[in-house]
């Protein structure tokens, strides 16, 4: 495969105060970066795929490039061009790996979609995002079908789709700059139509180095990849890094707790990247780390939820596997910060137990971050007020959203949504905490109440699986605080009796502005497909107590 190479000025991000001078990464693009894994790692294996029905494939870099390479030219040869739009409607699959690098190498943009969103939601994204042509495979062809006419969007097939029919080697008449677009990811807001978080390959490639240095990540290293690869998590944590560092990457179909540490042990997995459900899912299981050689593992990055004290505490002490959180959005491409891998067990478990919730921990190289109020202003240790960040891996932009656009980087840095504080540490870094989301913050009575402080709480409840806080609309206080809870499997008592206790429970630990007046139980929790809470949805639970006035000292349900 040839290397592209051009003269012309490279450009500084949209929303950086980079000139192009400081770029971190050497590669002018991904298909450079792909030549140097082709002329270094050749025989190497890159990609293992594990499908469900027991099926796995493996490519070594020359067999991955190639394949992808055959991809390149069925899309240059359909009329792509750089720019072009191409998305994805897929479970994980080796292919669509195949497909993100062979998009990429052109300079074409990748439309991840989620199978699951509904089908509006789905025609918005090919419309807004004027997709050329969608990916997709036989279980979905059907769904597909019924919004590819309105959208007039190509449908090709996995399932039936020839390699072979396409040469090998990429011959481009055009530059690719690490400035072009790369992905656009539809972000899944709780209301109205979603938003396009617009990346580029450089974007990409400095988050990646990030996490490559951070997680001491290197030759034939190994990550393993259990998350849905329509997410930036799956995409840049596990694909793009190892094809960053040069190492190998195991990717699953889907997550599977009886084969989670098995795959571990059989791959010789070094890091595998998750989002604290799974952690909870393992820890309802019979699994146990003893009976599996693990001395390939060195720790699990977690991110891209709400991971409580208990749980960290509760898996590391079980399983004996060290959790390194981290935090980072769709909009800064993926992680942000992590705890530091290199904390001695005494610091790791300080900062994850000792502040009311588990750090997510230290800025990477590429970002900075700060705690800014309402007006911009940075805060100072222990105050809290709203994550910002700026650096490489901020988005371009919002696709076609002017006004967000402007509101999102107001002050001059990206506004996260998300309430935080830092601490700093003995070598005075700041470490940072997510306190909650700003938009999801109960207001009662014009006082703020971060609802993971109160999740915090309900997952120390013996009998409860999972409970998280919601802010239900409440005449006498514009919101009040309401519990959905599920309980573990063989709770035998009475509905009433396990309110009181939980209702008790909470008090104890709880100023009762804090406490939830309303328990409901349910047999399960909305999450998005990251493992996020979805607090709004579940509101209308608790539409009957929007006129009771519930007063201290008396439990109410």
């Amino acid at each position: 495969m040839d290397k592209l190479t051009h003269d012309n000025m490279l450009k500084a991000h949209c929303f950086s105060d980079y000139s192009a001078s400081d770029y971190l990464v050497k590669y002018k693009n991904i298909l450079e970066m792909l030549s140097e894994r082709l002329e270094q790692t050749r025989d190497n294996e890159y990609l293992v795929f594990y499908e469900d029905s027991g099926e796995v494939q493996r490519y070594s870099y020359s067999e991955f490039i190639s394949k992808m390479s055959r991809l390149s030219n069925f899309l240059l040869k359909g009329g792509m061009m750089k720019g072009d739009r191409i998305a994805t409607f897929s479970h994980n699959h080796a292919d669509t790996v195949l497909l993100y690098f062979a998009c990429w190498a052109v300079g074409l943009v990748v439309v991840p979609i989620n199978v699951s969103e509904e089908l509006s939601r789905v025609e918005f994204i090919l419309s807004n995002s004027h997709t050329k042509m969608i990916f997709t495979r036989n279980e979905y062809v059907e769904k597909i079908s019924e919004v590819s006419k309105s959208t007039n969007v190509k449908i090709v097939n996995f399932d039936k789709f020839s390699f072979d029919e396409y040469e090998s080697g990429i011959d481009l008449e055009y530059m690719v700059d690490k400035e072009e677009e790369c992905l656009i990811v539809y972000t899944s807001g709780t209301t109205g139509n979603p938003k396009g978080v617009v990346l580029t390959q450089y974007n990409l490639m400095v988050d990646a180095q990030a996490i490559s240095n951070w997680h001491n990540l290197h030759n034939n290293d190994v990550m393993m990849c259990v998350l849905p690869i329509h997410h930036v998590n799956g995409t840049v944590v596990t694909i793009m890094t190892t094809m960053f560092y040069g190492g190998k990457l195991v990717l699953n179909q889907k997550f599977h707790t009886h084969l989670f540490l098995k795959r571990i042990q059989e791959e010789r997995v070094k890091v595998v990247s998750v989002v604290p459900t799974l952690l909870q899912f393992l820890l309802h299981t019979e699994e146990e780390s003893t009976n599996y050689d693990l001395s390939s593992f060195s720790h699990i990055i977690c991110g891209a939820g709400p991971l409580t004290c208990e749980i960290a505490r509760n898996f590391e002490q079980r399983f004996g596997l060290r959790i390194v959180h981290g935090y980072g959005l769709s909009e800064t491409t993926c992680y942000s910060c992590f705890i530091p891998i290199n904390l001695s067990e005494h610091e790791h478990f300080r900062w994850q137990n000792e502040f009311g919730f588990p750090a997510i921990g230290v800025p990477v190289e590429c970002n900075d971050m700060e705690i800014h109020n309402e007006k911009g202003v940075a805060l100072p240790e222990n105050e809290k007020g709203e994550i910002v960040i700026r650096g490489h891996n901020v988005m371009k932009c919002y696709y076609d959203n002017d006004e967000v656009n402007r509101v999102t980087f107001e002050f001059g840095w990206f506004r996260s949504g998300d309430e935080g504080f830092f601490k700093y540490d003995r070598d005075g870094r700041k470490n940072f905490f997510i306190t909650g989301r700003i938009k999801e913050l109960i207001i009662r009575g014009a006082v703020n109440i971060s609802p993971l402080e109160i999740d915090e709480v309900l997952s120390r409840i013996d009998f409860v699986k999972s409970g998280i806080a919601v802010g239900f609309d409440n005449d006498w206080y514009g919101e009040e605080v309401g519990a959905l809870v599920m309980l573990k499997e063989g709770v035998a008592e009475e509905e009433d009796e396990l309110i009181r206790k939980v209702l008790e429970h909470c008090r104890k630990n709880l100023p009762f502005f804090k406490t939830p007046k309303v328990v409901i139980f349910a047999d399960s929790i909305p999450v998005t497909s990251t493992g996020k809470y979805q607090r709004n949805k579940v509101k209308h639970l608790f539409s009957e107590y929007k006129e009771k006035q519930f007063k201290e000292l008396k439990i109410e349900n």
